[in-house]
């Protein structure tokens, strides 16, 4: 019977902790932020994100309830006082977001010792086929450009590709080792950063033979640090390319970088450049214009929304045809072009449409968002909780956006806490009359305005979404 209550008690006081690890999973698993969170009380939100019941997240659990079973196993062999037993559990349930933290400390080495054994197939797995791996890396739009370039390869060559936005060491693993076939001829894959050496570290372990750079800016300002470090941490993956680097000329950082790397290069998306866009027309259906590459020209028509996916489709193209792919294969592969998942994905219902551009959001993707929504008729309503971690630039940020929004919406429904005061004070200097700004403490909240805003043949702008550990 001792060993039993022990179990119990055990077992319910796990149970307590699932309050605690699905914001321990949103953080990264990292302690500091994951700390900061529950002490601003950041757990209790539970309207989006669930608990991802990875392996990962498994052996978590069953490391916290071993604590739990040895820990109420002392307390029961050695206590006998009930108000001290008492006191004791009471101290272990106030406690409860630390043990989270002890057992992934505990966790940890075979968590270590597991992604190395992965890393390790994964590599020889990619001797074994010996396709040359092209890279992917900047602050913006590396998932859709991955797409594309995937779309645009495949016509010609045998090609692997990571899966949605799988950036990280354990994800490109997995690719590799569940998808990656015999015959693949290139693997494309993303390299995703937060802190400075991320990507040396993915170059150095999965290697990169072409590299593409995307649109580089203020994103995860808040681990970088500074701009600096996010172009110097980008550049990484410049040093470890072993042939040709495409650097998309349109954003100025990336233009540094062009102009920095000193080995074989081509800089797109600029007039005159090695491969650029010419005579664009861009509307609510998608976008047609002539395509440059190395003095070449071809008439292109895409569904895809947007000034920016026109770029991502130049910058693909030009690796595209670097690799040996035709201009006439180029030209049918971008007709047949879909918008990545929540990337200004345009969904048509009966009395609405739908641009989903909720994967995530920055200041020159925001506002290139709603450039694409003064393209539609009708009513026009915003659905934003604007953009998270950047530092001490996150309100003039947020300001930014939603004096735009205040030109340009009929609605604005505001998501979260966190940047409410700057997006609104913004889209009031916009020009937004007061009575048209909402805001929406949940999604169920959300689709309650909605029913009740949306005008017949409206268009619905959904920018950004935030995981629960931001309010």
């Amino acid at each position: 019977m001792f060993v039993l209550y022990v179990f119990i008690c055990s077992i319910i006081f796990c149970l307590f902790d699932f309050l605690f690890l699905k914001q321990f999973q949103l953080e990264g698993y990292k302690i500091g932020s994951y700390v900061k969170k529950i002490f601003e009380f950041n757990f209790f939100k539970n309207d989006k994100n669930d608990l991802k019941y990875t392996n990962r997240i498994k052996r978590l659990i069953f490391f916290d309830f071993l604590i739990k079973f040895c820990v109420f196993f002392v307390i029961f062999l050695l206590i006998f006082d009930f108000i001290a037993i008492f006191l004791t559990v009471l101290g272990l349930f106030l406690l409860g977001p630390l043990f989270v933290c002890l057992s992934f400390l505990i966790a940890f080495p075979f968590e270590e010792m597991i992604k190395n054994i992965y890393i390790k197939k994964a590599k020889k797995r990619l001797q074994q086929v010996g396709c040359k791996v092209i890279a992917i890396t900047g602050s913006f739009g590396k998932t859709s450009v991955k797409n594309i370039l995937y779309e645009l390869l495949k016509e010609q060559f045998q090609v692997c590709a990571t899966p949605k936005s799988f950036n990280t060491p354990m994800g490109i693993c997995k690719t590799i080792l569940g998808n990656l076939k015999d015959f693949d001829e290139y693997l494309i894959v993303e390299y995703g950063a937060r802190h400075k050496g991320d990507i040396e570290f993915l170059a150095k372990t999965f290697g990169v033979d072409f590299a593409l750079i995307t649109p580089i800016g203020n994103c995860h300002l808040e681990t970088f640090g500074s701009l600096e470090n996010i172009v110097n941490t980008k550049f990484e993956l410049c040093q470890e390319a072993k042939d040709v680097v495409v650097f998309n000329g349109k954003s100025r950082q990336t233009k540094k970088l062009y102009e920095r790397h000193k080995l074989k290069k081509f800089l797109v998306c600029e007039e005159n450049s090695f491969a650029y866009a010419k005579d664009i027309n861009i509307s609510e259906r998608g976008a047609n214009f002539v395509l440059y590459i190395d003095g070449n020209q071809v008439q292109c028509e895409t569904n895809l929304l947007g000034m920016v996916n026109i770029d991502n489709v130049v910058q693909a193209s030009a690796m595209a045809y670097i690799l040996g792919e035709s201009l006439f294969d180029i030209k049918n592969a971008i007709k047949k072009l879909k918008p990545t998942p929540h990337r200004l994905e345009l969904i048509k219902g009966e009395n609405v449409k739908i641009i989903d551009d909720s994967f995530n959001s920055n200041i020159e993707g925001f506002m290139q968002a709603l450039e694409i929504l003064t393209k539609f008729d009708g009513q026009k309503v915003v659905v934003s909780p604007g953009m998270v971690e950047l530092g001490k630039e996150q309100f003039e940020v947020n300001f930014r956006a939603g004096v735009m929004i205040g030109k340009v919406a009929d609605v604005f429904i505001l998501m979260n806490e966190s940047n409410k005061k700057a997006m609104f004070e913004g889209a009031l200097k916009g020009g937004m009359d007061k009575s048209k700004i909402y805001f929406a403490n949940s999604r169920n909240e959300q689709k309650i305005l909605l029913k009740n805003l949306l005008q017949k043949g409206a268009v619905v702008l959904f920018e950004n979404d935030l995981p629960d550990n931001f309010k």
